[in-house]
């Protein structure tokens, strides 16, 4: 492992400390990404290179009383229009959190101030980022406020207009789950998938319930898939986002719960069966931070932030369901001539390149790097990449835009 940059360098961090955030790679090839605070009091969003080039973009609380956001949440997702857009946990107007954008070069925009304690009942402390819809709309949710007080599940446009389309803990004891806390995935079915870290059942086991997998159409019908017990795990604050596989069943972790107590690994598919693939212990490493990410190997990967050797400091681990490797597109959207990129193994020798069936010039930059631009006629589906081990189809359909 090689140590490409340590924040905060100098007194007062005004580059940022604590990057809670995952990294998003961008279409130049850069890494960005947030840190929860420093800057000038609320955190920061950054770039860096793979060299280790670090850019600082902007420093939240630049504005009096933070109406610029602070304590930016989740990761960043790239929009349509090529800005990244995120969260930040609060400030803003009212104080109840922001969504915000931000270009490449930095340049800021807060898109919406939510005022969910204030009269306006938008909600409150969005503690997860933003899921890009196929509708180019971002869906996410907030952990408070509502018309129960339990959070709600809402879309905002780039523009800014936020429409709640449903409000958690609409049925007695909470049934239908409360106080959102990961970020939404949308599968292949075109729903929303995401947990929330209180309500369901196992109220004598978890003081408000033990939170649960849910559901919920781009129009807010909301499905209760799974409600957590201690036996299965229960979830926690700033619980890490489902993944869905390439066998179309999600994968996540709970930081709690399981057999020993000290958090699972679990499947389950989008009708709601549920699986407990691992209950984590002291010697494989335990409390899983981050949730779960598939390789272009087919495998998954994740770390814990505790257990694992003589120090017990965390672990990295794989997760192997037998599924085999695939192609992964950088964006997943664009226009006819815009530039893509494709990620995979073993991509040396790759003799053609498809977006659903069409033909695309290409480059091999290396073994795991393919360049090319949306062929004309192209139409949203599966690109495939044809290699002398076989071809290799996307994980996600590539969606043309006009």
């Amino acid at each position: 492992m090689k140590t490409l940059y340590t924040f905060c360098p100098q007194a007062g961090c005004p580059d940022g400390s604590n990057p809670y955030g995952g990294l998003v790679l961008g279409t130049d090839g850069s890494f960005y990404g947030t840190t929860h605070q420093g800057g000038a009091g609320g955190g920061t969003v950054f770039k860096i290179t793979s060299k280790g080039v670090f850019t600082l973009l902007y420093q939240f609380c630049s504005l009096s009383n933070c109406v610029d956001g602070e304590l930016p949440a989740g990761e960043l997702v790239r929009g349509t229009d090529g800005r990244f857009y995120g969260t930040t946990e609060g400030g803003g107007s009212a104080g109840d959190g922001t969504v915000y954008s931000i270009t490449p070069t930095g340049g800021f925009t807060t898109v919406h101030s939510f005022c969910g304690f204030s009269g306006c009942g938008d909600g409150a402390f969005p503690y997860a980022g933003l899921a890009l819809g196929k509708d180019g709309n971002f869906y996410a949710t907030n952990h408070s406020s509502g018309a129960h007080d339990w959070g709600t599940f809402y879309r905002i446009t780039r523009s800014g207009t936020v429409t709640t389309l449903y409000d958690f803990c609409v049925f007695s004891n909470c049934t239908d789950g409360g106080y959102p806390g990961s970020g939404l995935v949308q599968g292949a079915d075109g729903n929303f998938y995401g947990t929330t870290t209180e309500g369901g059942t196992g109220f004598a086991q978890c003081a408000n319930g033990c939170g649960t997998i849910f559901k919920v159409t781009p129009g807010g019908v909301l499905t209760t898939l799974h409600r957590f017990v201690v036996t299965d795990g229960f979830l926690t604050l700033n619980s890490a986002e489902l993944v869905q596989g390439t066998d179309g069943k999600f994968y996540g972790t709970t930081g709690n719960g399981g057999s020993f107590k000290k958090g699972t690994i679990y499947q389950i598919t989008p009708s709601g069966t549920f699986t407990t693939l691992e209950s984590l212990f002291s010697s494989t490493g335990y409390d899983p931070a981050g949730g779960l990410v598939q390789a272009t190997d087919g495998n998954f990967y994740g770390t814990t932030t505790a257990g694992g050797g003589h120090l017990k400091s965390g672990t990295v681990f794989k997760l192997s369901m037998g599924l085999g490797p695939f192609v992964k597109t950088l964006p997943t959207a664009g226009k006819v001539a815009s530039a893509v990129k494709i990620l995979g193994t073993n991509l040396t020798g790759t003799t053609a390149v498809t977006f659903n069936g069409k033909p695309a010039t290409f480059t091999v930059v290396s073994a795991t790097e393919i360049t090319t631009k949306v062929p004309a006629g192209a139409t949203t589906g599966p690109v495939q990449v044809k290699t002398p081990s076989g071809t290799l189809s996307s994980n996600v359909p590539f969606r043309v835009t006009h």
